[in-house]
């Protein structure tokens, strides 16, 4: 096992750095640079003045030598100008030339200054990473257990009234794309002039106008049940037909082995036969997809994010690519990458255990 650990970490540090160099590379490209140079200098510079400007705020030379610089393993540019202030990315408001460090790059926690927000980026990507954390959270524990519990009912007893129900359930709501479920959940709950809240409202059961709030930006202050659960139905709706239908299938395939018709020829109930015998071979291959919605999770709440107008992680990813903030979504795409290699480890890890075939191999 440690061994197979060790692979993985190192084939999870080379991809790291494969991926976050084209991500560097895309949006280091000259026209981002350009206007990059015109939205922090002016809108009229010419273009020696733009060329200029690019060379002296560190964003000339070669794009290997730019990203050892980023990553922290190459020293960090510094210039002179011809006044004779120096500048450079390790040098800032806190320290000198002299005092400056010689490496300032990921690794050593200095993730550049973000354009947008006028703070580090570590700090903004941290304090938006735990909103959507929240967030993520909360869908998790909605999506997981009522997608395994529609999945292994299907699947206990395929072809029954219960399976086609709960198969048509899952397929609508995963055909259903979350800027479409997400405005019907608002027209339904969350608004004042149609569907259930002015019922609810004339009958005297609500004492506000709307059931749910129709925003989540008052959850950025405080999470409270009336003003988070239109966002979390939204993104678990979707997840929750996927995670089913993975789950009919695959307890389907299971409810067909050998084994378990030797156990019910042997008199053992159908309950038995589920929870002891069909239950965990099920589990194996919605497992890998339930640590893979992660990953999803954390770049498909753009959509919803942006819906609900709830500052989170996708926000902020939205906010870094309308405004060209070259740093700040770098360190986005830091954040993402080690989500999404840190849940494959963990699925690959799971799968060895609940699957015995391939600890014996």
């Amino acid at each position: 096992m440690l061994i197979f650990i060790a692979r993985r970490l190192g084939v999870m540090i080379l991809t790291a750095l494969a991926l976050t160099f084209i991500v560097f590379y895309l949006t280091n490209l000259p026209p981002n640079l350009e206007k990059l140079a015109r939205t922090e200098g002016s809108v009229r510079m010419t273009d020696e003045a733009v060329l200029a400007w690019i060379d002296q705020n560190g964003h000339g030379g070669s794009v290997f030598g730019r990203y050892a610089q980023w990553i922290g393993l190459a020293p960090g540019w510094v210039l002179t100008d011809e006044k004779g202030v120096t500048r450079g990315r390790c040098i800032n408001s806190t320290n000198t030339p002299e005092t400056a460090a010689t490496y300032c790059g990921v690794l050593q926690g200095d993730w550049g200054f973000s354009t947008v927000f006028k703070k580090p980026v570590a700090e903004s990507v941290m304090q938006k990473l735990g909103s959507t954390g929240w967030l993520m959270l909360a869908v998790m524990l909605v999506m997981v257990p009522a997608s395994l519990l529609i999945g292994v009912l299907s699947g206990m007893r395929e072809g029954s009234r219960t399976d086609r129900v709960l198969s048509i359930f899952s397929i609508a709501t995963t055909a259903t794309p979350e800027y479409v479920s997400g405005v019907i959940l608002v027209a339904i709950f969350a608004s004042a002039t149609a569907g259930i809240s002015p019922i609810l409202a004339s009958w005297g059961w609500i004492d506000s106008k709307t059931l749910f709030l129709g925003t989540a930006t008052s959850a950025m202050d405080g999470i409270t049940f009336w003003n988070f659960a239109l966002p979390v139905m939204t993104i678990a709706l979707y997840g929750i037909g996927y995670i089913a239908r993975m789950t009919r299938a695959s307890m389907t395939e299971v409810m067909t082995q050998q084994y378990i018709r030797t156990a019910r020829l042997k008199g053992v109930s159908f309950g038995n036969v589920v929870m002891k015998h069909a239950l965990r071979n099920a589990l194996i291959a919605p497992f890998t997809v339930i640590m893979l919605q992660f990953p999803w999770l954390l770049n498909g709440v753009v959509i919803v994010e942006t819906l609900f107008n709830y500052k989170g992680f996708g926000w902020t990813l939205v906010q870094a690519a309308g405004n060209n903030d070259i740093d700040l979504l770098l360190g986005c795409s830091v954040v993402a990458v080690i989500v999404v290699l840190t849940t494959q480890l963990i699925s690959d890890i799971g799968y060895v255990f609940l699957n015995p075939r391939i600890r014996l191999s």
